[in-house]
């Protein structure tokens, strides 16, 4: 469902700022793979998601949705195929509109545009249907501004947008970093729920290692630009934060440098 073949990504190319972000990296999921990426500040995290989402192209490799190269789609063309969300509660939502203004503009995003309402009693009984699955009271608050709920509501919102179309791919871009802990749990819990339930191919990245060790099938762990650690799931079971760290200092020869991300 994803291919990234042989990514390289350099900021600031023959300067003395150069970066090389991404180094020749090759990552393939196959359909309903849900993949946990963790790695420290400026492993690369941010920039493969960016690669991916078309929001940043390439210098060299290809990138494969549904065995289409999209290297040379913008992101809005990309984004009928992909839905994300991100670290902000405030980005992934529109806060001048209403909850169901932002639901009609989630459900239109792989349809072809027309003249007619965005909002109609039919498509308002199944906004109130999907908002029922979030257990969150938002089915009886359609006409509610979205910039009125809490950072919580807005990121289970978003994540119900992100997934409304079902999309070929899914990116969670440390979705719950910015939410207190019961929050934290909520969006974790419902993005499990989502994922398992329409089968959807999800990369996720996160500074929590315990996250990263309760969710998905599959975890990578990136470092420099690379990844340096694919665990598979009948290994990924078994495996322990410590476990984890000790991974990381064997292959890199030092300590894992995170402290957010080991106390996550």
């Amino acid at each position: 469902m994803l291919k990234l073949n042989n990514i390289l990504k350099i900021f600031n190319e023959g300067t003395i700022d150069e970066k090389i972000a991404l180094s020749h990296v090759n990552l393939h999921l196959n359909p309903g793979d849900f993949v946990t990426i963790i790695g420290s500040n400026g492993a690369g995290k941010s920039t493969l998601m960016n690669i991916i989402s078309g929001v940043l192209i390439p210098d060299e490799g290809t990138v494969e949705i549904d065995g289409q190269v999209v290297n040379n789609l913008p992101e809005y063309k990309r984004a009928p195929m992909i839905g994300r969300v991100f670290q902000d509660p405030m980005a992934g939502t529109s806060p001048t509109m209403t909850i169901e203004e932002n639901l009609a503009m989630a459900y239109a995003r792989d349809k072809k545009r027309t003249l007619k309402l965005g909002v109609n009693k039919k498509r308002r009984e199944l906004f109130r249907e999907y908002l029922e699955t979030l257990h969150l009271g938002l089915e009886n608050r359609l006409n509610a501004k979205v910039g009125l709920l809490s950072g919580g509501e807005r990121q289970a919102l978003s994540l119900l947008m992100a997934t409304f179309t079902q999309p070929k791919v899914l990116l969670l871009d440390e979705h719950t970093a910015a939410l207190d802990p019961s929050r934290a749990r909520l969006i974790t819990d419902l993005t499990k729920e989502i994922v398992e339930k329409h089968h959807l191919t999800t990369l996720m990245v996160t500074h929590n290692m315990q996250q990263a060790l309760d969710l998905g099938n599959r975890l990578i762990m990136m470092d420099s630009g690379q990844i340096i650690l694919d665990v598979p799931e009948e290994k990924k079971k078994d495996l322990t934060i410590e476990g984890l760290l000790a991974e990381f200092e064997r292959l890199r020869g030092e300590k894992f440098a995170s402290d957010r991300a080991i106390l996550g």
